[in-house]
């Protein structure tokens, strides 16, 4: 990577000016035989002072704009105590309490859904603070990290891919959103002939009608700017704490004790429990996969990365304790209604009353937004931008993101316990499993925590990311390794095949491990084989030599 000095030319071209060789630097590198990935990353001098550095150099534009750029110390404002508060707001949520009722809709007793959830928490704890640290290092988002073992160009696969999933949580957040609507409704409209299912769409039109005006409403607030929900976002943390609390009390009380709300046993035996714990290990693990992925987007604003390390490091004990709550409840249903009811929503149209009704819908409102729009809107728009800056601006990618949300059908993906937890949580883990698994094994074992920001944004073929084209090939060899075992058992439990081998089967009830290790295991050997062929290959003599 020549520095090139802005006053004197070098001694290898003394004859001739500085302006010129600026201006010949791509004809340079276009000299140079045709092959991939001959440089070494250039080792970053520290994380303060990236942000500072970036303007030393001229990026391309067709990579950079101001939300890719690496944060500046001044932006570095996030203390161990706002990483907790950020994962506090996330876990306080629909989605999470109704993965932890699902546990036991499934058959489990109560503890067993707490353990279960417990150990998928610090088992993702683990790849999430190992993938905020370039974050923290080098100030740089998901998208520009992806880069480094993607490839400039091919970085758009997995940032892509992410934004896929975000898209089908937008939708199924929205729908939960819209069943608050649908709650608020009087009883007259609700038993209408508008309130009949109709079996094309899977849904009723009353229902759908709710989900498109939550939907609606939603869109209005993106297409406004952020501004407002930044400081909407820390107010509904503790307001939720407060709304979950009173409806524990309520159990509590309507189940004359904490022996009657967790005397639900479990229904399985021991041959049945374990073929139920690993897949659902898998759907608690991929809760967060996504989160887990574009992390750097949240640490890149930490000040150290103790402040990042320390601040994630309670998501085990938030989603416990959240765990727990939504579990008790869960199986105080057994006791106050005669049946398990793991879907908050209609526990709280059991419940009824005006009173209810208004905390339920300011409740659900105020967390669905501010959760939606901060981890659902903003990373697929921001992936969309950054493919195409001149065809999409974020509002065009937050509505794709929002109509992409509706094709889905979250209402088909939440209809039981059993395809919200092997079809959806599980499905999309072999998506996002080999892309972390990538990652880290780029970060840490390829280039062992030594980036180059300058190759980072630039598409020079001698960038140290350009690769093949700007594609890494190993790492979409991995990728594909790490996917395509997973498609046969997804296919099955969907029911378009009708039976695969059992072998499918395990793999695709632990898709997020199997396809974590094994595209970071090939991609390793492959990258690490690629650069023994690059020592061997004689030095370019325009290249500068380390010193």
């Amino acid at each position: 990577n020549p520095k090139l000095s802005r006053h004197a030319p070098t001694s290898l071209f003394s004859a001739v000016k500085t302006a010129t060789i600026k201006t010949s630097h791509y004809h340079i590198y276009q000299s140079f035989p045709k092959r991939c990935a001959t440089l070494t990353p250039m080792a970053s001098s520290g994380q303060s002072s990236v942000g500072a550095k970036f303007d030393e150099f001229e990026p391309d534009q067709t990579f950079t704009n101001d939300d890719l750029k690496p944060t500046t110390p001044s932006q570095r404002n996030f203390h161990w105590r706002e990483m907790a508060s950020l994962w506090i707001g996330l876990v306080v949520g629909i989605p999470s309490y109704y993965m932890a009722g699902s546990l036991v809709d499934l058959g489990m007793a109560w503890w067993q859904g707490i353990a279960t959830v417990v150990v998928a928490n610090m088992i993702l704890l683990v790849p999430l603070v190992l993938t905020g640290h370039p974050g923290t290092k080098y100030g740089i988002s998901f998208p520009v990290l992806a880069r480094s073992c993607f490839g400039i160009r091919g970085a758009h696969v997995p940032t892509l891919l992410r934004a896929l999933v975000g898209c089908g949580w937008y939708g199924i957040e929205s729908w939960i959103g819209g069943e608050a609507i649908f709650l608020l409704l009087p009883n007259s409209i609700k038993q209408s002939s508008f309130s009949q299912l109709l079996p094309w769409l899977g849904t009723s039109p009353l229902e759908f009608a709710c989900f498109i005006a939550f939907w609606s409403v939603q869109l209005a607030v993106v297409w406004k700017g952020m501004e407002g929900i930044r400081d909407l976002e820390k107010y509904s943390a503790p307001i939720l704490i407060i709304l979950t609390s009173i409806l524990l009390i309520w159990a509590y009380v309507k189940a004359n004790g904490l022996g009657h709300m967790l005397s639900l046993s479990s229904r399985l035996s021991s041959p049945e429990f374990w073929s139920l714990f690993f897949p659902s290990l898998t759907a608690n693990i991929s809760f967060w996969a996504t989160i887990a992925l574009n992390i750097p987007d949240f640490t890149r604003f930490a000040k150290t990365q103790r402040d990042q390390i320390i601040g994630q490091a309670g998501l085990p004990i938030f989603m416990g304790a959240f765990t727990f709550v939504g579990l008790a409840v869960t199986s105080s249903t057994t006791v106050i209604f005669g049946q398990v009811i793991s879907n908050p929503i209609q526990l709280l149209g059991r419940i009824g009353g005006f009173t209810t009704t208004i905390l339920a819908i300011l409740g659900i409102s105020l967390a669905t937004i501010t959760t939606n729009i901060a981890a659902n809107v903003v990373a697929p728009a921001n992936a969309l931008v950054n493919l195409s800056p001149s065809l999409f601006t974020f509002r065009r990618g937050a509505l794709l993101t929002a109509l992409l949300g509706i094709a889905f059908q979250p209402w088909r993906l939440l209809k039981s316990s059993e395809s919200f937890v092997y079809t959806w949580l599980v499905g999309y883990s072999a998506l996002l499993g080999p892309i972390g698994g990538i990652v880290l094994a780029d970060y840490y074992l390829i280039h062992q925590t030594d980036l180059s920001i300058k190759d980072l944004y630039s598409s020079s073929p001698g960038g140290a990311y350009y690769y093949c084209g700007g594609f890494n090939l190993a790492a979409t060899a991995g990728l594909a390794f790490g996917i395509l075992p997973v498609i046969p058992g997804f296919l099955q439990k969907v029911g378009i095949l009708s039976s695969v081998s059992d072998v499918f089967v395990v793999i695709y009830n632990n898709a997020w491990f199997f396809s974590f290790f094994s595209a970071g295991l090939l991609y390793w050997i492959l990258a690490s084989l690629r650069g023994k062929q690059n020592k061997s290959l004689p030095s370019d003599p325009l290249l500068p030599t380390k010193s």
